[in-house]
């Protein structure tokens, strides 16, 4: 049974399968591309992911499968655009969060940087019947 259309599964499942849907960097790229502009092309996509036609391909594949993005052919051009415009809002906050989480990383490195060092332990001699 599809994982996305098992509408027996609980909510937390299901969301668990989205984020898989999500996974992966070239995904996330392509969607932050399709979240800037109203539809992109095969083509567009590939220069902009510096991906090969058959890898962006299963992407955009795994992207159809969880219901983020819908594609069109014009003539002989396919065109993607994101399938709900929750998925830039979600592209959104992700990257809201990630600017919090790393501003509360940085400034506690910096705290680290001024607390007082640890003295060094004394190096180990040798051990209990080892020749020196």
């Amino acid at each position: 049974m599809d994982p996305l259309t098992d509408f027996h599964a609980p909510l937390y499942e299901l969301k668990a399968n989205l984020f898989k849907g999500l996974a992966h960097p070239v995904r996330i790229r392509v969607l932050e591309l399709l979240a800037a502009s109203p539809a992109v092309s095969v083509a567009e996509l590939i220069a902009a992911t510096g991906q090969e036609a058959s890898n962006l391909s299963q992407h955009l594949s795994v992207l159809r499968r969880h219901q983020l993005v819908d594609s069109e052919r014009r003539g002989s051009q396919v065109f993607y655009r994101l399938a709900h415009h929750q998925v830039a809002e979600l592209l959104a906050v992700a990257r809201s969060l990630l600017h919090e989480v790393l501003d509360t990383t940085r400034k506690n490195l910096e705290l680290s940087a001024s607390l007082p060092g640890v003295p060094a332990l004394p190096a180990p001699g040798p051990a209990e019947g080892e020749r020196r």
